[in-house]
């Protein structure tokens, strides 16, 4: 859900910046998402390619790299540089669109209308500030805050908050910390948080009430200070942790909580864990067994290839099992 990027540990850093760069200008400026994805699988596989890459053939025998990429990489080997990035950096409006998408509430249609209208940095926001809707105002307020990705010490704090808060306020509500956190980042853009409770399936009506208690409650220890939109199952905020904690005032993050029916909720622990590539590679394995697996459900396929009803999960253990694949930890599925 975050638009930082994650600090690479990876001998290939160079190569993966400049892949991701390229990505966030497929997809701000010129809108292109397939071209967006490809950059990003690219980048995500050789991050985690443990040796150093010496050419463009190299890279090419890895799932997700293909000839433009490697030619890019080779080029990119051999002069230390990219002239396409080059091109993109020194081209105002597309590097003043890159640059607007980064506050929260921007995304890339707004970000084009206020460069044509002459808005390019954050002082030129801060001027027309009074026309910017609730969430652009957030994003633009806390812009340092949300550039700034979250220490895992401070997420596992945040977790510990927000699980005991759920304990005090009704012990069967159930929440899991998601994304990246959950397999074992170093550090986080935001905190993603799944919610259910036994009173919420998908066969009873709507509990906004279930979702809206845990985000009044936690408004009221303090712990989140400003609302984005809260809808039906989703909240989508701010949060902080109290001041003086580690010796250092704490700053503002980016939170989601979102509110899931009961038999619905470990098919969504599943999906919201990712990887994305993980969990493309667990549909298709899904598929290949006769299940359509999805954030919802895991059904059954007939011989018509007509989806059954959804099988009961209990666990994300289950899910495996109905596929027959090994089981893998959270920690295990950033591939």
């Amino acid at each position: 859900m975050s638009k930082r990027k994650a600090p690479q540990e990876s001998p290939n850093e160079g190569i993966t910046d400049f892949l991701t760069e390229l990505a966030n200008y497929e997809r701000n400026v010129n809108r292109a998402i397939h071209k967006y994805n490809a950059y990003r699988k690219a980048a995500s596989v050789i991050s985690k390619y443990p040796d150093k890459i010496k050419n463009g053939n190299e890279a090419k025998k890895l799932d997700g790299v293909g000839a433009k990429i490697a030619e890019k990489i080779d080029e990119f080997l051999s002069t230390g540089k990219l002239r396409k990035i080059e091109k993109i950096r020194s081209d105002d409006t597309s590097s003043s669109i890159n640059f607007l998408t980064r506050v929260t509430g921007i995304g890339p249609a707004a970000a084009r209308k206020f460069v044509e209208e002459g808005v390019k940095t954050l002082d030129d926001l801060k001027k027309i500030e009074h026309k910017l809707n609730h969430h652009q105002q957030i994003g633009l307020k806390y812009f340092e805050d949300f550039e700034k990705r979250i220490p895992r010490a401070e997420m596992l704090k945040m977790q510990d908050l927000i699980l005991s808060e759920l304990e005090k306020l009704d012990p069967e509500y159930i929440g899991t910390v998601c994304g990246s956190f959950r397999r074992g980042a170093e550090s986080s853009g935001d905190i993603d948080i799944l919610l259910t409770h036994p009173n919420f399936t998908s066969e009873s009506t709507k509990q906004p009430k279930l979702l809206h208690a845990v985000v009044d409650h936690l408004q009221g220890t303090g712990f989140i200070t400003d609302t984005l939109s809260k809808g039906e199952a989703k909240f989508m905020g701010v949060c902080k942790l109290p001041d003086g904690d580690e010796g250092s005032d704490c700053l503002h993050r980016r939170i989601d909580i979102r509110l899931i029916p009961k038999d619905q909720y470990y098919c969504g622990v599943l999906y919201f864990t990712g990887s994305d590539i993980f969990n493309k590679n667990m549909r298709t394995h899904a598929l290949e067994k006769g299940f359509t697996l999805n954030e919802y459900t895991i059904r059954p396929l007939g011989v018509t290839g007509v989806a059954g009803e959804p099988l009961p999960v209990d666990s994300e253990q289950d899910i495996f099992e109905y596929i027959e694949w090994r089981y893998r930890e959270p920690k295990d599925r950033s591939e």
